[in-house]
């Protein structure tokens, strides 16, 4: 009985989170390690600002609607000034009164400008044809932002749904720790009884030796396990961004978490086409292909617009200083005919591409969460059996206690019972693990999530 008594010490020596000695300890919850994961995942805040970065594209693209306005000046020195020469009488003469007066009456020089000359001015050119390019720009720009978003919203629930993983699977393997150190125990008891019937000359020496050696194996998996708890640990630190320094043990999960029921989960296509994050961005890839194709349509019409300004100078003599214009450009490059022609055909096979994608996307999408859902199904199964299980261990341990205490059987068979027992607790705990998970997989895939 007292082996057994110290079996259950180290239990709950484990569980308190102990053995982990010569750091900063605490605990965390399964929520708090989703909240810290949204907040310091750097792959997740990588695509929040690739939100913020499409966003201000789509701003871009807008103002394109708006005027062209240019304001520009100039001032320049002139060394020689141009200049206008008439020698007298160029324009004829004119008879006044008997006397012919010569037109110049001398010779004259007309200076055309002056050394310094100023020039300002303001030019507006609103497009016209244009127009509808630059919509389906912005189209194809909002279009990016949505596959941006969905990108965001995809990583956020495939981090959610990694720490759920690392988290499920550290209180899996705390029970599997717990089951390991009883074995370990166990091992080490019988080992302890043969050395005794060794000494009473009972047994060979080849039993104690197959016995020492099962210690070792028990001994070799309490350590594999632990490495692998070491494992998942750190990269749960890393996911939710917590000080490497810091050991945190994981609280227990409220059993109403586990398991939850499929009623409300629509496990068709319906709910799937519109909150599946894989099918909207292969959807909003089609859209945003389509249109690509309907700006490189517009590209085919003339750049016609209105232009009007407004011109001041000085300095030069021959243009008036204040100058207001209105008018319309047009120009049209025939070569981009040609060109845009093979950006046509190039779109339209990204087109192609975009819908087979989708559908491709659909059918897998359609296929996972038919087998997700079956897995569902299985777990359930495996869930009530392992149930059993547990009560039958139980009631099989309450029994080898009761002759324990009346003398009837060894300490060992008390061990095994119990071993048998957390064996047993274990493969259940990890079956109502194993269904939770199954579980995220099937409203990810649903959009449920």
């Amino acid at each position: 009985m007292k082996i057994f008594q110290r079996v259950l010490s180290l239990i709950m020596i484990l569980s308190s989170g102990s053995s982990l000695a010569g750091q900063d300890k605490g605990t965390l919850n399964l929520e708090t390690a989703i909240e810290m994961a949204m907040q310091n995942n750097h792959l997740l805040n990588v695509r929040k600002f690739q939100v913020d970065e499409k966003q201000q594209k789509v701003n871009e693209d807008r103002i394109k609607f708006l005027p062209v306005i240019g304001i520009g000046g100039s001032y320049q020195y002139n060394s020689s000034l141009p200049s206008l020469a008439f020698e007298q009488g160029r324009f004829g003469a004119l008879p006044l009164g008997g006397i012919t007066i010569p037109l110049p009456a001398k010779d004259e020089l007309i200076v055309m400008g002056q050394h310094d000359v100023y020039n300002a001015g303001v030019t507006v050119y609103q497009p016209v044809t244009q127009l509808g390019k630059i919509n389906s720009g912005i189209r194809v720009s909002k279009t990016e932002l949505q596959i941006a978003e969905t990108e965001k919203n995809r990583t956020a629930l495939q981090i959610k749904q990694a720490v759920e993983k690392l988290y499920f699977g550290l209180l899996i393997i705390r029970k599997q720790i717990e089951e390991a150190e009883l074995k370990v125990k166990l091992s080490e008891s019988k080992l302890h009884d043969v050395e005794n019937a060794l000494l009473a000359g009972k047994t060979t020496e080849s039993g104690r030796f197959g016995l020492a050696a099962s210690v070792a194996d028990e001994q070799q998996n309490l350590l594999k396990l632990k490495i692998q708890y070491d494992d998942y640990l750190a990269d749960l630190m890393h996911l939710t961004g917590f000080d490497p320094a810091t050991t945190l043990i994981p609280e227990p999960v409220d059993g109403s978490q586990l398991i939850e029921k499929i009623v409300g989960i629509d496990t068709s296509m319906n709910e799937a086409e519109i909150r599946n994050n894989d099918l909207k961005i292969a959807s909003l890839q089609k859209t945003k292909a389509e249109y690509s194709i309907m700006a490189g349509k517009y590209s085919y019409l003339p750049d016609l617009g209105l232009i009007g300004g407004y011109t001041y100078q000085k300095g030069t003599v021959i243009y008036p200083e204040n100058n207001a214009y209105i008018g319309a450009s047009l120009k049209w490059n025939l070569q981009d005919i040609l060109t845009n022609r093979t950006v046509l055909k190039q779109r339209n096979f990204i087109m192609e591409q975009a819908e087979e994608n989708l559908e491709n996307t659909r059918e897998q999408v359609n296929k996972e969460i038919a087998k997700t859902y079956r897995k569902l199904k299985q777990s359930e199964e495996l869930i009530s059996v392992a149930a059993k299980i547990v009560e039958y261990r139980t009631e099989d341990l309450r029994i080898k206690k009761t002759r324990n205490t009346a003398g009837l059987n060894l300490e060992t068979e008390l061990l095994e019972a119990g071993a048998a027992l957390a064996k047993a607790e274990s493969d259940y705990f990890s079956a109502q693990m194993n269904y939770r998970m199954v579980l995220s997989e099937l409203k990810i895939l649903t959009g449920n999530y």
